[in-house]
């Protein structure tokens, strides 16, 4: 039996990865002019929606329907600047995070993909 990444990563540590992410975020001046609001309501948005991701239970689809991430991601400018500055901060949270290194490997490249299909701006 094949062990999701969500599984391997398990919702515990997932969700302090991002958590952690979000810290990184909120002190970035590159990219947290990008979210509106308060953090913590992003962030349990994307704790939903990475589960889901990852393999685990649909969370962000039962609350919020389809994720239509680009669609969501239109009105923020995102140029290839951004996306580099998310991916960073992910990476920098996935690595505080003792995992093996071939399932952060897989969530980073499967992330970069995602986060390279939300640019929708020229730099």
């Amino acid at each position: 039996m094949m062990v999701t990444p969500y599984e391997a990563i398990g919702q515990e540590t997932l969700e302090a990865v991002i958590d952690r992410f979000y810290s990184y975020v909120e002190a970035d001046s590159r990219i947290n002019h990008l979210f509106p609001g308060d953090f913590a309501e992003t962030a349990r948005k994307q704790k939903q929606f990475l589960t889901q991701f990852l393999g685990g239970p649909a969370l962000y689809t039962e609350e919020h329907g389809h994720p239509m991430l680009r669609m969501r991601h239109l009105p923020f400018k995102i140029t290839t600047f951004e996306r580099d500055a998310w991916v960073d901060n992910m990476t920098r949270a996935l690595n505080d995070f003792d995992m093996d290194s071939e399932l952060r490997a897989f969530i980073l490249e499967r992330l970069e993909m995602t986060a390279t299909h939300m640019v929708n701006s020229e730099d």
